[in-house]
This record gives C-alpha cells, structure tokens and sequence, in this order.
C-alpha cells in the first residue's frame, strides 16, 4: 500500500506541474543530462585521479591564475579621457547613502563590510564532453546573495554616469562576463574619469577583498585571495571592465589623431564625413586600418601599451587580420600582429559580417544549431505539453486558435521596424551619424534617404523596407516645432507670462463665419500647453506612445479572423498536456478511425467503447453513450444536473 501510496503522488504532481515552467518541469528535462562529475583532472601536464589530489590542484592552480606579483605598469597620466562633472560624482555617492541601510551603513561610513560577505565559490562546468584538461572547464562565481545587493547598488548609480565616461566606439558590454585574466582596474582610470576617491575607495575594496574557493564535486577546495581579475555574476565587474577597456579605445584614438592609423572614412557629402577607427562590444574589437606594414606596426605597438598599462592580454589565437579585397602581403602584416589571416565573410558578434543579403548558406550554422537542439526531444519523452513549455515564447495567438507562439516572419518585420523607431528616436548616437553619413538624411533628421547601389547596403535597404508600415503607425509628439514640417510652435508661445501662453496674431480680418471656427481653436489650444521641448515620435497604438515589438507585432498580425474558445482550452489549473489535446479536439486534429481513413488506412471504423457508431472526435467526446455515462458521473459529482 505503501508503494502505491507514493507512485500515485508523484502522479500527482506530475499531472499538476509536469508540463509547466516550473523548477520540477526543469529537472524532469534536464534529468537526462550527464552529471558534471569530475573522474580524474589534467593540470599542466600532470594527471590527478583522487580527490584530495584534484581539489588540491585545482585550487593551486586557480590561486596562481588569479594572483599577480605587483611591479611596473605603464602610465596613462597622458591621456584624455572623458570626465564627469563634480557633481555628479557627488550625486552617485549620495544616492547610494539613501539606499543602504542597515548592514550596509557601515560601508558607507567606513568604506568596508564583513569580509566574509565576499566570499566567492568557483564551479567548474565543462565546455564540451570529455573533458581532462583544467583548461577545459569555464569557472563560474557564485557569490553571496548580500554582496550581491550591495554590488547592484553600487552598479545601478554608475549606470546613470556610465555613458559620459565611455567613447562612443564601445557600444556595450556583456553582463557578467568572466574575465579571468584582466588585472583589478587600476585608480588612475577611474580618476581621470572624475570619480571622486570615496567612490574608488568603495569599488577597491568590493574587488580586493575577494576570497575564492573551488567546488570540486560538491566539495570546496582552497581558500584564497585575488589580486587579479573580475567575477562572472559580479554586478560591478561588466562597468569596471569597459573603463578598462576605455583605455585601449583612447590609445587607439589618439594613434589615429597622429596619422599612424587610418581608420574608415564613410561619407555621401564630404563634410559630413564620419571616420571609424574601431568598434568594441566590450572585450569583442574590431578595428579598421589601412592594407599596409606600417599601420600594423603602429597597431601593434598600441596594443602593446595597452596591454602594459591595463594587465590585460590580448587573445591572438583568436585574433585575425582580414583583408578586405584584393591585398598582397597579408602574411607579412599578420606577422607583424602574431595571429592568423581570416577571410571575409566571417561572424561578428554572432552575426554573419559582409556575407551577401541573400545568401541562406549565412545561416547554416543558425540551422544547424536549431536542428541540434530539437533533436534532444527524442531523448526527453516530453508531451507536446512539454514540447509546449521549452519552446514558448509569447505563429497565432490563443484567441485566434493558435498556440500563442509567434509567427517568425512576422516577428522578423517587427524587429527590423525597431530600426526605423530608434533612428527617429536617437540624437548623437555613433550608429546613426554612421548611417546619415553614408546614405544621407531627409528633412529634420527623421529618416534616411533611400540606400542605393548593389554592394554593401544590403541590410540598411532590407531595414528601410519596413519604413511604411511603421511610419503609418507613427506619429509626432509637437515641442518647439523645429523639427516637423508646416508645424511653428516656438513664435507662437511666450514663455515668460507666468506659465506661459498663446501668441496668436491674425494675417487678415475674419468673416463673420469664421468666428466660430477661431473661437473654437481657441478652446482647444486652451488644454495644450508648449514644453519647448524637442519634437518627439510616438508610437500610436501604444499605450505609453513607445515603440514595442508586442505592439508592432500585434498591428503586423492583423488579428482579424473567427474565434476561437481560448478561455475555455487553456485554463490555467488545467495541466498542460490535457489542454493540448483539447486544443486539437477543437480543430478535429486527434488521430481518430475517421481521420486514419482519409489518411489512406484501410480500417474498419466502429467506435471501440460502444460498438455502434463510427469513430470520430465528437462521438468518443461527446455522443458515445459510454462517454455520456462518464460525463454524467464528473458533472454530478460537481453538482450540476
């Protein structure tokens, strides 16, 4: 009884939370992965099988990789970088004296916290299957949920400031990335930055008092400190990395000042013409250069310095010199860097860079990698419920009968419109000069003109295709008026009578029919008042008048079809998998006699409950007189006659 007893509760919740986004739906579809057990563990050379040996190991050799004897650095005292005023300095520090309460008033007043709060845990997960080498394995830092708050603090003021000290080339970071093998970001950084020595005093002391301890098979390993490197899951470490590497992009900077690099000039009227040096997504560089021995000599040199100043390595392994055309010497100029010679088209950032607009063969590895993954649904046993859960993510929506998955194509049209509103929405962004160079742009600055040639504006013309639609759905929030045709608001407002007011002044004597019509203008400008804001976009049919893809989406969709009984398919309290097949019940897709039949199966149909009458959905749903008895019994145990 006993044994039953326990198989009909775990029936149980597999009925109520099997196919749901719970944490039980992901140990079930996770069940089937191997255990990230550690056997034995090569470490420079030497092979470890026993425990002890391997935690000891590890830990010494994680304690090497994050220490650094302190000597020479370069200096960078003789660079400009961009600066925040004073007060904003100020204002970071005293914002988070509001925030911190408690526990963390301490570290407010005396720039230190418990240190055991930093205590951090190494998890060694393998990259590939296999594994022996230490190599092999990528460290991830847990860290204490109370650091965490503090850190997260910390890193949301510097959000705020984050974008004046940081050059336009970087355009932004990843969050948490691990960067094991950069040094703590040094104070002259963060002073010639303008942060004032309490705020460098509290980011020094969340990074300098890290103590590390490797878990080896659940068990941790070592403990130690680290005088080099920042932590994946840090909230401080994504900001503190791109100052440092703000250093790398100033030196870059000043190298092409200098005429010792010449980057990419991109113009459609030589006065407007817009240079790109480089590009960084935080540590990802690219950098733009002329096909000569020269420049590579002088890039070389920068990144040397770079790297004297800042501890951080350059990764020539997976550096690459690409030429772009037809260039002798190539080899040559790679040696000069130490890495290997690419080819175009390649992969930036994840995405295929100078391959043709309409090449599918760019998006094999997209496939194949879409291929991989729903292949592992033949090792999971998932019910299309949970079939249902893994994909989802918000083809036709449940009101309409669908799944409430999104249909890509349309999805994809959404997403490149997001282009045409963050044009019309940005001001000095680097992209936009970029393309306002390039193409040029219509009156006031809303748009581009039309991208034409038949080599390399593929995606910008792809992009501008979506423009009618979105502009359709657009429209404009009136400030001063500077920027919209046949709208003057700025004369016609005086600003300096209390809360300002209307100036209108008549061009000719009104009739006496037009007086009605005036006065009736007046009554409405009497409910509008002028910001003398700049004019603005905004997106009609969003509450908020800001462009989303869940409002684009919905207007591309153009949801206007039969209805269907969502709310009575998918109830919530209803496990999945029962909704799903109620789903297909409702369009006639369950795999009865009738449907086999039309499918080419030679079968006698009878229904197998009741002997009588054929087999189809309605029938063994509904009309079958065994389904009758059964419905009978569920609605009087409800109570409903």
């Amino acid at each position: 009884m006993e044994e039953v007893h326990w198989r009909q509760l775990s029936r149980e919740l597999w009925l109520r939370e099997g196919d749901r986004n719970t944490g039980f739906f992901h140990r079930m579809a996770n069940a089937h992965r191997r255990i990230n057990a550690m056997s034995k563990i090569m470490i420079n050379g030497v092979s470890f099988t026993e425990d002890q040996d391997m935690r000891e190991g590890i830990a010494n050799a994680y304690q090497q990789l994050l220490s650094e004897n302190p000597g020479w650095k370069a200096d960078i005292g003789g660079l400009l970088m961009n600066q925040i005023s004073p007060s904003e300095a100020d204002g970071i520090e005293e914002t988070v004296k509001e925030d911190l309460l408690g526990l963390f008033k301490e570290f407010h007043d005396q720039n230190s916290f418990i240190k055991s709060l930093n205590h951090t845990f190494l998890v060694l997960i393998p990259k590939k299957g296999g594994v022996e080498e230490l190599g092999d394995y990528r460290p991830i830092s847990l860290l204490g949920g109370l650091y965490k708050l503090l850190a997260k603090v910390l890193a949301n003021r510097i959000k705020k400031v984050i974008g004046k000290v940081i050059s336009p080339d970087q355009n932004a970071f990843i969050k948490g990335r691990q960067i094991l093998d950069g040094s703590l970001i040094a104070n002259e950084v963060m002073q010639k930055m303008g942060f004032g020595s309490k705020w460098i005093g509290w980011m020094w002391y969340c990074i300098s008092t890290v103590k590390y301890s490797v878990l080896v098979n659940g068990v941790p390993a070592g403990f130690f400190s680290s005088t080099k490197g920042l932590r994946q899951g840090d909230p401080l470490s994504p900001y503190l990395f791109i100052m440092g590497m703000e250093v790398l992009s100033v030196l870059i900077t000043r190298a092409a000042e200098g005429g010792f690099i010449k980057g990419c000039r991109i113009w459609r009227d030589r006065e407007q013409a817009v240079k790109v040096t480089h590009l960084l997504f935080a540590d990802d560089t690219i950098i733009f250069c002329e096909a000569k021995k020269e420049a590579l000599l002088h890039l070389g040199w920068v990144l040397f310095w770079f790297e004297a100043a800042s501890g951080l390595k350059i990764n020539l392994d997976k550096s690459m010199v690409i030429p772009v055309g037809e260039v002798d010497g190539v080899l040559d100029m790679a040696a000069e860097i130490g890495c290997r010679v690419g080819q175009l088209p390649t992969v930036y950032l994840g995405l295929p860079l100078e391959a043709p607009n309409r090449d599918v063969s760019a998006w094999d590895g997209v496939e194949e990698r879409t291929r991989r993954r729903l292949s592992l649904w033949k090792r999971q046993y998932l019910s299309e419920g949970g079939r249902l859960t893994l994909i989802k993510s918000g083809v036709c929506g449940k009101e309409k009968g669908g799944l409430g998955l999104r249909k890509i194509t349309i999805l994809n049209k959404a997403l490149l419109g997001k282009w045409i509103w963050r044009f019309a929405c940005a001001k000095e962004e680097f992209w936009k000069k970029v393309l306002e160079a390039k193409y040029g742009k219509e009156e006031f600055g809303w748009r581009t003109r039309k991208a034409n040639g038949a080599f390399g504006v593929g995606v910008w013309k792809e992009i501008l295709k979506e423009s009618t639609w979105c502009w359709e759905n657009m429209g404009f929030k009136v400030g001063k008026g500077s920027r919209i045709r046949n709208v003057t608001v700025e004369e016609c407002w005086d600003q300096n009578t209390g809360q300002g007011g209307w100036i209108l002044g008549l061009l000719r004597d009104l009739n006496d029919w037009e007086v009605g019509l005036v006065g009736n203008i007046l009554a409405v400008l009497r409910d509008y008042s002028v910001t003398m804001e700049d004019d603005a976009v905004c997106w009609k049919k969003g509450e908020d008048g800001l462009f989303k893809i869940k409002y684009a989406y919905n207007v591309l969709a153009n949801s206007h079809g039969l209805d269907f009984p969502h709310s009575n398919v998918w109830v919530g309290k209803v496990p999945t998998k029962i909704a799903f097949f109620a789903w297909e019940a409702t369009w006639g897709k369950v795999l009865t006699l009738d449907r086999l039949q039309r499918r080419g199966w030679h079968l006698p149909n009878r229904c197998f409950l009741c002997g009588c009458e054929e087999e189809t959905i309605n029938h063994i749903l509904i009309h079958c007189t065994v389904a009758k008895g059964l419905w009978n019994i569920i609605l009087a145990l409800c109570g409903v006659q």
